[in-house]
């Protein structure tokens, strides 16, 4: 598991693992970090951010039961390491906090090089195009599905779940992004613009034959789902960033 992750195009570390990495109680990390909060409020490079801490719900998949932990920057990271008193446990995982910070960091410079290129330009392009056709559909859809008797709050939702459904379904995401497409490659955008096309034409098909909005909504899952068996999930950002940063290094040396 890396130590480091992204949070709203950041590279950040979480006190839950940072714990665990320094063989220290969680509890008693966060109470360091609270006691010298000022401190670590003055080392925030992104105070649009936030003006406080940062606090992250660890899922529970990882933390065996959901807590709360501070995601800190890289100067942040490095102020908490000292204040421990170093021995081996504690200076290897400041040596790999180190690497981990300095690796996404030249993978987040992979990516921004690649929005440079007129391929990802194009790309990119032609998918707000294409999300900007389903996205009028999907509110047409909810004033359809309104029409039918949906609760206002319910229909309203179904943008959310559609969306959602997709991501999940497509992708396997690591972090936490302002704009998921911006950090997606190519191949990534492309599959996403296939995918919002299925779900324009199911909800038109439906909406068409006067369907009940609920069997529209489920019949455009079963096709989403379908395509997503076909084509397959594909990692966005951990493991996608390396391949970016290949194909960047490689062209380079040409």
């Amino acid at each position: 598991m890396e130590s480091v992750s992204i949070y709203n195009d950041e590279p950040r570390a979480g006190t839950f693992l940072i714990s665990q990495g320094f063989n220290r109680e969680h509890k008693k990390v966060i109470e360091l970090v609270k006691k010298y909060k000022e401190r670590f409020l003055r080392l925030e490079d992104n105070k649009s951010l936030s003006a406080d801490l940062i606090i992250h719900k660890v899922p529970a998949k990882k933390a065996g039961r959901p807590v709360e932990e501070i995601l800190l920057n890289e100067a942040q990271t490095i102020f908490l390491g000292s204040l421990f008193r170093n021995n081996e446990i504690v200076l290897d995982f400041k040596e790999r906090l180190a690497k981990d910070f300095v690796n996404l960091r030249k993978k987040l410079q992979a990516l921004s090089q690649q929005k440079s290129e007129p391929l990802y330009q194009m790309t990119r392009h032609a998918g707000k195009i294409v999300r900007a056709h389903a996205t009028k559909t999907m509110q047409e859809f909810i004033e359809y599905a309104k029409t039918q008797g949906g609760s206002p709050k319910g229909c309203d939702m179904y943008y959310t779940n559609i969306t959602g459904m997709v991501n999940g379904l497509l992708f396997i995401v690591e972090g936490k992004f302002k704009n998921l497409r911006e950090v997606m490659t190519n191949q990534q955008l492309m599959t996403i613009s296939s995918a919002e096309q299925i779900i324009d034409k199911g909800l038109r098909d439906g909406m068409k034959k006067r369907m009940f909005y609920k069997d529209i909504y489920q019949d455009v899952r079963r096709r989403v789902m379908t395509f997503a068996e076909l084509h397959g999930q594909s990692e966005v950002i951990e493991k996608q960033l390396s391949i970016i940063g290949e194909g960047i290094m490689g062209h380079a040396k040409r």
